[in-house]
């Protein structure tokens, strides 16, 4: 059986879309001195096509994509939906299957 590395299993990456640059910008910063996430990326201005309540809508949107462990997704989920404007958020989570393996110890250090 080939060994993992350490960090490697645990890393993911969590995927959220925010209605502004600022509100994503928050909860990346609360998410990351909470020590909920190790690091938080705002990329603004995406065009979001989408099917709510049964119709097609259109918005501008900000991405927040944040670092943490799979062991912490649960809380990062519940605290992101306290902290968000929208009744439904998303965030989805994609798991990390390889990288840099100085990056993923400090992700695995940096949060609870």
């Amino acid at each position: 059986m080939r060994q993992q590395r350490p960090g490697l299993e645990t890393a993911t990456i969590v995927y959220v879309t925010a209605p502004s640059r600022r509100e994503a910008r928050s909860i990346g910063r609360t998410l990351v001195e909470e020590r909920l996430a190790a690091c938080a990326n705002v990329l603004g201005a995406i065009d979001s096509v989408y099917r709510w309540k049964g119709e097609v809508e259109t918005a501008r949107e900000a991405l927040l994509i944040l670092k943490t462990t799979t062991r912490l997704l649960k809380r990062v989920t519940t605290r992101i939906r306290e902290l968000h404007s929208y009744d439904c958020p998303c965030v989805v989570s994609i798991p990390i299957t390889g990288g840099n393996k100085p990056y993923l110890d400090w992700l695995a250090e940096s949060v609870l």
